[in-house]
C-alpha cells in the first residue's frame, strides 16, 4: 500500500515546527552546548531527511518541487551515519538559513494538495 505523499509532508512540517520551537531564544552556544537540545534538533533533521527520502520514492515530481531535497537527505544520512563528525555551526546554519524555507514551502505544498 503506497502511503499518502502528504503524510510525508505533514512529517517534515512537524518535524520543522519542533526545531525552530526548540531553539526559540537560543544561540549557537546555548545550541552547542546542550546536549538535549542538539540531540533533539538532530533527531528531528533525521525526520526530515527520511520523510523527504520516503516522498522522492512515493512521488518523485512532488518531491521535486522541493529545493534543496537531496541535501536534506544526504544531511539526514550524516547525523545517521556520521554522527561521530556532526558540526554544531553547520546544523546551526541549516537551522537559521535553510528550515525556514523549507518549512514555508511544505506547508505551501499541503495548502495546495488539500485535505486526504
Amino acid at each position: 500500500m503506497q502511503h499518502d505523499s502528504r503524510a510525508y509532508l505533514w512529517d517534515v512540517l512537524q518535524a520543522a515546527d519542533a526545531t525552530l520551537n526548540i531553539v526559540t531564544g537560543i544561540d549557537l552556544k546555548t545550541y552547542a552546548d546542550t546536549e538535549v537540545i542538539h540531540s533533539a534538533v538532530e533527531r528531528k533533521f533525521q525526520i526530515i531527511g527520511e520523510a523527504l527520502n520516503q516522498l522522492s520514492k512515493a512521488d518523485p515530481s512532488l518531491a521535486a518541487s522541493i529545493p534543496d531535497l537531496p541535501q536534506m537527505v544526504a544531511f539526514r544520512n550524516v547525523l545517521i551515519h556520521g554522527y561521530a563528525v556532526v558540526e554544531h555551526p553547520r546544523v546551526w546554519r541549516i537551522i537559521q538559513e535553510s528550515l525556514p524555507a523549507l518549512r514555508a514551502k511544505v506547508a505551501a505544498l499541503l495548502d495546495d494538495l488539500g485535505p486526504p
